[in-house]
């Protein structure tokens, strides 16, 4: 209950959750499960039980036995990522295979966690079938067996991840000497369909008007703003506003530090309009806590985002709010996009933007030198007229 009470949780709140998880203590006893032994995949049995309750009572059941079985493991104020398995070679393996991705990779710690589900659903789907140690009599067909099931019905994206990660842990499998053939080549690959059209960039007028939508009177909007002022003046990724620490900032050499993808920390200038949003929403709302991220959520539990999709739907909202057609996907990136093209027009060179956006390679930078059709016209030459020379 302590630990609640310093997440934000209202007295309400911390007897319903405290009822939900003295219910699923109740449930392991009498399936005679040891508390230290609870996992998620228990959680996940526990609120399964019955469909005899209803959805808020679901819901409630849900977080409060997540969150329990995170407090067992010692990480209740972190976000959710990958769940080690009781004891037994398999999940051995496992845990060296997240290592490997984080380590020798050097994948970002939400990468980490999409392989690792996916990972795990294949361990779960092969345990089924009774071995012990599933890799060892693991074969082509089973792998395709799979992927046909678990991509019946599913999207295309879905299903590439699906394909990527199973195939990384091949490789990762052969490498280790787990299975003795590197038996990646077993799953096809997967092509997304990318559209034709160019995706429009907001105009710097739309980007005014966006960050003119939150609410300065609000804790939720001074938070807000601050947010879409780095996806839009620094273009910074959702997941790296997501990771933003307060030891990030350097207020007296008026830098940021980025914690970027791969690894990668980069220091960026802070401009003066961001640096003071993100002062207003230090001063005014971030309470006391053991988190050090900047931006945390309004309601309990008062700990920093889980993921990138939080900050994506902050600038979804924003965009709705400012009359401006929503993108199907990727709303945070717009502001990304739209940044890279405003340098694009401004002259800026591609070494240029691809030092602003922290870009690899020079062909990542490229594809923001895709400009809506209306930029493209003003430099088009005129065609020739039939007899004309050019």
């Amino acid at each position: 209950m302590k630990q609640l009470r310093a997440e934000g949780y209202a007295p309400s709140s911390l007897e319903r959750r405290r009822g939900a998880v003295l219910a699923f203590l109740q449930w392991a006893r009498r399936r005679c499960i040891p508390v230290d032994d609870l996992q998620e995949s228990q959680a996940i049995a526990f609120v399964a039980r019955s469909t005899h309750r209803s959805r808020d009572r679901v819901r409630l059941e849900r977080a409060a036995a997540r969150h329990f079985v995170r407090f067992l493991r010692g990480d209740a104020g972190k976000p959710g990522g990958w769940v080690k398995h009781s004891g037994g070679p398999s999940s051995e393996v496992e845990e060296r295979y997240v290592h490997h991705l984080r380590r020798e990779r050097g994948l970002a710690e939400r990468s980490v966690s999409v392989y690792a589900f996916y990972v795990r659903m294949f361990v779960a789907w092969l345990g089924e079938r009774g071995s012990q140690l599933p890799f060892s009599r693991l074969t082509a067909t089973d792998i395709r067996q799979f992927l046909l099931e678990k991509t019946r019905g599913r999207s295309g994206e879905y299903s590439r991840l699906l394909t990527v990660a199973i195939r990384s842990l091949l490789r990762f499998l052969c490498m280790e000497g787990v299975v003795s053939a590197n038996m990646s080549k077993a799953i096809p690959m997967m092509r997304t369909h990318r559209p034709n059209t160019l995706r429009r960039p907001l105009a710097p007028a739309e980007v005014e008007r966006v960050l003119a939508t939150a609410d300065l009177a609000t804790r939720r909007g001074r938070r807000d703003r601050a947010i879409l002022l780095l996806l839009a003046r620094l273009g910074l990724r959702a997941g790296e506003v997501v990771t933003l620490e307060l030891d990030d900032i350097d207020w007296r050499a008026a830098e940021i530090l980025v914690r970027g993808k791969g690894g990668l920390h980069d220091r960026l200038p802070l401009p003066a309009d961001v640096g003071a949003a993100l002062a207003l929403h230090l001063r005014e709302d971030r309470v006391g806590g053991a988190s050090r991220r900047v931006f945390l959520r309004v309601f309990a539990p008062r700990v920093g985002f889980a993921g990138p999709c939080a900050v994506s739907a902050i600038a979804r909202l924003a965009l709705a709010r400012a009359g401006i057609q929503l993108p199907p996907r990727a709303a945070a990136h717009l502001l990304r996009h739209s940044l890279a093209t405003r340098m694009i027009r401004a002259g800026a060179s591609l070494e240029e933007i691809g030092e602003v956006l922290r870009h690899r390679s020079r062909v990542t930078t490229e594809l923001y030198a895709q400009v809506d059709f209306d930029a493209l016209r003003s430099v088009a030459r005129p065609w020739p007229l039939a007899g004309g020379s050019l």
